[in-house]
Parts: structure tokens; sequence; C-alpha cells
């Protein structure tokens, strides 16, 4: 019989209470599998810095437990805190060092040999495509270098898992790409990583499963697959030829509107069959040049869970 292994992150009934009275926690619970991507995604205020911030204990806890791969943070804080890697959205490092220096010393506040460290250093840094920069001054990289060095710090003391605090916030899309590549290929080699982002879009390509927190608790969790499949309406943007008919024809079941002279806005149920509408338009007299998503398909499942709690509140 095998052993179910443990989580790499359980939370049960986590809870903190500011001074000021403010509850940024009110009893959360999660769990974590081992090797999985997974998105933990809010509002501003939602409480998913102080979560992170508890685990990696930056934050201290009003309440409840946490484990990461069945170590208590709170019996045994340093083996804890050794399987944990930690990228922050804010720059924390010092800009007036290299990145190998920066590296090295990182690993040697866990108790990695410096010679072992450097031979990390060399890796992570390789794998960052950062190595040709190793001993130029860390100011001098750009915003999306910057980045890829914290993840590669992070990756010093070899975490089993990898927490990311709005890794790609502030960097053009084509590096957000190439990050995107780092992380999954972190992730295929064993690494667990929770990412938080305000990219909806990077969720749904990167994430297998998610949480959705909101006012200080879980209003939505598990794979994504699951929970974008409980959204029933889709919506599509058509960029027609010349102008759009006074009188638009009527699709049973959908909702079409003219968002310009130029464009029309559907929406309709998931099952409804597309060919309905093009026909619908032909016989009209619009013909579609292009069409595209409204919205991203985990944008209105985050959408819809955040108001849904904001009203209850």
């Amino acid at each position: 019989m095998h052993e179910i292994p443990a989580p790499a992150l359980r939370v049960r009934d986590l809870r903190k209470t500011y001074d000021n009275g403010v509850q940024a926690l009110k009893g959360v619970s999660l769990d974590v599998a081992p090797g999985d991507f997974h998105a933990l995604l809010g509002p501003n205020g939602a409480g998913k810095s102080t979560l992170i911030g508890i685990v990696s204990s930056l934050v201290n806890k009003s309440g409840g437990t946490v484990e990461v791969f069945g170590v208590d943070i709170d019996a045994d804080r340093s083996a804890a805190m050794r399987l944990i890697g930690l990228v922050p959205q804010e720059f924390n490092f010092n800009m007036f060092e290299k990145p190998l220096d920066i590296c090295v010393n990182y690993a040697g506040f866990y108790g990695v040999p410096r010679a072992q460290a450097l031979v990390r250093a060399e890796q992570v840094l390789k794998d960052a495509q950062l190595w040709d920069k190793a001993d130029k001054m860390s100011r001098t990289l750009s915003g999306g270098m910057k980045r890829r060095l914290m993840i590669a710090r992070a990756m010093m003391t070899q975490p089993k898992l990898l927490i990311l605090d709005e890794p790609t916030a502030g960097v053009d899309i084509e590096i957000r790409r190439g990050m995107w590549k780092t992380l999954k290929e972190i992730n295929a080699a064993g690494v667990t990583i929770i990412l938080t982002t305000h990219y909806l879009e990077e969720a749904e390509s990167l994430c297998r499963n998610l949480a959705i927190i909101d006012h200080g608790t879980i209003v939505e969790s598990g794979p994504m697959k699951s929970l974008l499949a409980k959204l029933d309406v889709e919506g599509f943007l058509f960029d027609v030829e010349g102008a759009l008919p006074a009188a638009l024809p009527a699709i049973e079941g959908a909702t079409l509107v003219a968002a310009d002279a130029h464009t029309l806005e559907l929406d309709m149920p998931r099952e409804m069959d597309l060919n309905r509408v093009f026909a619908a338009l032909d016989a009209a007299g619009i013909r579609v040049r292009s069409m595209r998503t409204k919205s991203n398909r985990l944008e209105e499942l985050f959408v819809r869970m955040t108001a849904r709690e904001g009203a209850a509140a």
C-alpha cells in the first residue's frame, strides 16, 4: 500500500487580525498538491499578500496552522523555510551587487557552502539566461532581467515550493511570455509553484488549479478546467466590413449589440452553435472580417466570484 504524500502546502483555518482591527484572513483553508502549478487570485486587499507572508514567515498569524510538505511552520520554522523559495513583487536585492554575488550570498544565508553555491549560481543564472550578465552591476539589468534574477536567486536553495508574487508585473508581453517558459520548466522539473498575478490570462495559461480569495476568505477553488467549465456564456467581438445596418438580426438565445460603427458584440450560451450566428449575420448582409473572444474566461469567473462575495459582505 502506497503512502499518500503530504501536500506541498496545507493551510487550515488561517486567520490574521491586525492591530487596527482589520481581519485580513478569516479562516482560510487551502491544499496545494506536490508538483502543482497553483494560482492564488484576488482583488487588491483581498488577503493574498497576507497569506503568502504567513506561509513564508514574514507575517505572524493570529490563528490556524500551516504545513509545508508536512513540516509545521510553528514546530520547525527553519526546516519549513528551507523548503520554500519566495519571489516578492518588489525588487529587494542590492542594485550595486553583481548577479553572481547576489545568488551566492543568498545561498550562504541558508548554509550552502560557497563552493557549492558557485556551482549552483552558474546553473540558475544560465537557466535564467543571465550568465552573460553574472559580473555586471545589477542596476544595469533591464526590468525583465531583474525579474529573472529574483527567480534565479530563489532557486539557489533548491526549494520544493516556489512562491511568486506578481512576478511579471510591469514587464511587456514578450518578456512575460519568456518568463512563462522559465516557470514551466521549473515546474516540469518537479518544483511546486504558487503564483499570484493580476494578469488573468497568465494564470489560465500556466496554472492547473486555482483559488480565488476575497475579503479574507476563499470564495472558489479547484481545478482550472472545472471552474472555467462553470461559465455558461461566451462572448465574442466581430470586426465587420463597412457600416452596420440600422437593425441588427435577432438571434434566439443570444444577445447581439453594436460596440461601435464597425464592431459587433455577442454573448451566447456555450452550447450554442456559432454557425447559427454566422448564418444570421450573412442573411442580414453583414460580412465578418475577423472575430476574437470578448474577455478572458478566467477574468469572467474572477469577476463573478468576487462580485458575489462583495454583495454578500
